[in-house]
């Protein structure tokens, strides 16, 4: 296929396709889809071999959130019978960080509900920062708190944070459709402000929530202009009760689709295979591997993944590796350009504040499930971080 064989040769040169180009990948068939992750798979092995990175999320604060994004669970007026918990303690934060590193993961992720952060709240998770990394020899940490104010960025990477994460999550010409409690402007400032503090930005999307093929392009084209050092991939859990209950738009085909397109945009950079694989691909993941190099670990906030053992399982057996804390995640040419930041050994980032894989809680008597919903694939967290039980990692 002409385009397939136009697009490889434009990531290999990191040269960005066409809006046209980028489109016409979202609208192949599915008689063509082994093709299109084949083309795709050749520019991520061009510039991260067979290596996945396996990133670990600690929810240090848990639902409650002011904000009324409405993918999520823990967004302002959820009914949702999720895990609710004021900040954890350090230490507590980072004997839920060592769980994750010991089953693999060379970064870990810390995420707030909320707004964004106070200075005091700066303070405590910098203090966080310093306990995960004391423990935790050659671990990265990325924060996504929110939106930040002026001089955040830099305390939190004084205080040893490698990266920020703040997604745009949709494009900005329907970004009003989803929340309007900030803006689309407001995220993109906040990843800025990480970029000017010299951390490793990460800023992704969410896909699935009823957008166009158009407004996926222009979210991933946008992001390709934000030039983040990773970006999540994302795909909506469409919880009954929540505002995009019925959106189950999603099959595991399009969500590689998706993956390809970002992977063509966007060819050199991290890009993470994020918050609703399991339950749309499904037996599809290893598939997606080939796409995205790199993947979270075990569960998420406030709903549950697949078992860390079967994520590991699934790498080994799609033919990779996980990638060692002392392997450089990014090509040298982007480690270069951000030398001393967290570019300089790995790009990542973690889901914005209110993970996009939560939805809210079904209510009493939901109505009928859109043709394709999988409600049954999607489980509330009831483990490790804000509980006693055991994470899963």
């Amino acid at each position: 296929m002409d385009l397939l064989n136009t697009l490889v040769d434009k990531g290999l040169r990191r040269e960005l396709p066409t809006r046209a180009e980028a489109l016409a990948v979202l609208a192949t068939s599915d008689d063509d889809l082994l093709d299109v992750v084949a083309a795709a798979g050749r520019v991520r092995r061009q510039w991260f071999g067979r290596r996945v990175k396996l990133n670990y999320l600690v929810n240090l604060k848990s639902g409650l959130c002011p904000e009324d994004c409405s993918y999520c669970s823990q967004r302002l007026g959820s009914k949702a019978e999720i895990l609710k918990y004021t900040w954890l303690k350090p230490d507590e934060a980072s004997e839920a960080a060592a769980a994750g590193v010991a089953g693999g993961a060379k970064r870990v992720c810390l995420v707030a509900s909320g707004r964004g952060p106070t200075d005091r709240d700066v303070d405590r998770v910098s203090k966080t920062i310093a306990a995960i990394k004391e423990q935790n020899e050659g671990v990265e940490v990325c924060a996504c708190l929110g939106l930040l104010s002026e001089g955040q960025a830099e305390r939190l990477r004084e205080a040893g944070a490698d990266a920020y994460n703040h997604n745009l999550n949709t494009s900005e010409g329907t970004y009003g459709d989803i929340t309007t409690t900030h803006t689309y402007a407001d995220r993109v400032d906040t990843v800025q402000k990480a970029h000017d503090a010299g951390l490793s930005a990460c800023s992704g999307l969410i896909a699935g929530m009823g957008e166009s093929d158009e407004d996926l392009v222009d979210v991933v084209f946008a992001l390709r202009e934000l030039d983040p050092d990773s970006v999540p991939v994302n795909f909506l859990i469409p919880f009954e009760g929540t505002p995009l209950a019925k959106e189950w738009n999603l099959t595991p085909q399009r969500a590689l689709r998706i993956l390809a397109m970002v992977r063509f945009v966007c060819p050199d950079v991290e890009v993470r295979l994020a918050g609703g694989r399991e339950v749309h691909l499904r037996t599809l993941q290893p598939l997606a591997l080939h796409l995205a190099n790199s993947i979270f670990l075990g569960d998420y906030l406030t709903s549950e993944g697949q078992a860390g053992k079967t994520d590991l399982e699934m790498i080994a057996d799609a033919g990779f590796e996980v990638e060692g804390t002392d392997t450089t995640t990014l090509p040298e040419h982007r480690a270069d350009a951000v030398a001393g930041g967290c570019g300089s050994h790995g790009g990542g980032g973690c889901a914005p504040c209110g993970d996009t894989t939560e939805e809210t809680a079904p209510e009493s008597e939901p109505e009928p499930a859109a043709s394709g919903a999988r409600p049954d694939l999607v489980a509330v967290r009831r483990r490790g971080a804000g509980t006693d039980l055991a994470p899963n990692a």
